[in-house]
């Protein structure tokens, strides 16, 4: 370490930590302020017609509504943690959001059982809790307040653990769907798409429910039950897509090769001038080939840029340095042809600049791979025309 310390940038607070357990950091979102102050809005009246007397107080009765379920959902979210480190799995952290919560592993390795208990483990814990409730109940009849309280956690636990084991991503019953077609396929991906599209088709379903329900049964669908679902259903939805998109890159990476998306190149001495450039390029057999220098050191160190190649008179030519019309390619920025997958988008994301040349086994250059490059292979988005020289 040098004895000068550099200054770092702060980073971003997603919330507030409340603590730990089990070593396990807890993040409050701030997101989650929103849906408690939802919840004492709406619940705040609702409260204090039930329950005559209360004033006020009703609405710090609807405030305890929405910390019983803020428990909840942690104990929902320790279940999926602790169960997860029988099998080692690393847990980041915990955060409690406007959605709930989600627990964020580190790496870890996987098969299609433990993704599944690791997954049912938190409805489970829901199911508990609202047994745990039932039994307790008969106690709480001497005060209303604690009685319409012991309701709400009974009610809210068991809604919590039947939501989330609807068979569809980003919800716990998803990891059903994804591990079943994971085993018969071998493919964590290929689950994972499947239960993303049960996922949107869920979400969509509990739109039509709540408004096709009422009117069927003749009755005009009420604006707060809707408003709820279609949020609700927004946020399946969402989380869906987004767990599919995932799937489909992760199914691309086999395919992602530095040796096959690289355009082809030629490396050349850096102290070559640019009569030396013209005359390599105009031997190829492609003329979009592009010109890699090299150091003294081996290692490759710019790329020749074609379009100021081309402003060169040819009677200066000779005279002019290959480096005076090339750009500087970052410390660093190479690859082995023989580099794909994980490794490569792992590597290249170590490196700065957008180009990196590639090398072969004997340290010969044999193309030039660009960023946008991969990043299309990635997330398979036809790129639009790219000069490589350019």
């Amino acid at each position: 370490m040098s004895g000068t310390e550099q200054p770092q940038a702060p980073i971003p607070r997603e919330g507030i930590q409340l603590g730990r357990v089990g070593g396990i950091p807890i993040i409050l979102a701030y997101s989650w302020f929103l849906i408690a102050g939802f919840i004492v809005l709406v619940f705040g009246p609702q409260v204090a017609q039930e329950i005559a007397g209360l004033g006020w107080a009703a609405y710090l009765v609807a405030f305890s509504y929405a910390l019983l379920l803020l428990f909840s959902v942690l104990v929902h979210e320790l279940a999926h943690a602790l169960s997860a480190r029988v099998y080692h799995w690393p847990t980041a952290k915990i955060v409690l959001n406007l959605w709930g919560g989600h627990t964020q592993f580190e790496n870890f390795s996987a098969s299609p059982g433990k993704s599944l208990v690791v997954a049912m483990a938190g409805p489970a814990a829901n199911f508990l809790l609202a047994a745990v409730g039932l039994l307790i109940t008969p106690l709480m009849q001497g005060s209303e307040v604690a009685r319409l309280l012991t309701d709400i956690f009974v009610y809210a636990n068991f809604l919590v653990a039947v939501f989330n084991v609807l068979p569809g991503l980003p919800l716990d019953g998803g990891r059903i769907v994804e591990s079943a077609v994971w085993k018969v396929t071998g493919s964590q991906e290929k689950g994972t798409i499947a239960a993303g599209w049960a996922g949107r088709i869920i979400a969509v379903l509990m739109v039509a429910a709540a408004i096709l329900i009422p009117i069927s049964l003749g009755v005009t669908p009420g604006f707060q039950l809707v408003l709820i679902t279609v949020l609700v259903a927004g946020f399946l939805w969402l989380g869906a897509s987004g767990a599919i998109t995932n799937a489909r890159m992760r199914l691309r990476l086999p395919e992602i090769s530095a040796g096959r998306l690289a355009v082809p190149a030629v490396g050349l001495s850096s102290s070559s001038s640019a009569a030396t450039v013209k005359s390599t390029l105009g031997t190829q057999e492609a003329g979009s080939a592009a010109v890699v220098l090299v150091g003294a050191n081996g290692r490759p160190e710019a790329v020749v840029d074609t379009g100021a190649l081309s402003s060169v008179p040819e009677a200066m030519a000779p005279s002019t340095p290959a480096s005076a019309v090339a750009r500087a390619l970052a410390p660093g920025a190479y690859v082995p042809a023989w580099a794909e997958g994980q490794e490569l988008v792992q590597y290249l994301a170590q490196l700065a600049g957008s180009e990196y040349a590639v090398i072969d086994r004997t340290g010969r250059v044999t193309g030039l791979l660009h960023q946008a490059t991969v990043v299309a292979a990635i997330t398979g988005k036809q790129q639009r025309g790219f000069d490589a020289g350019s």
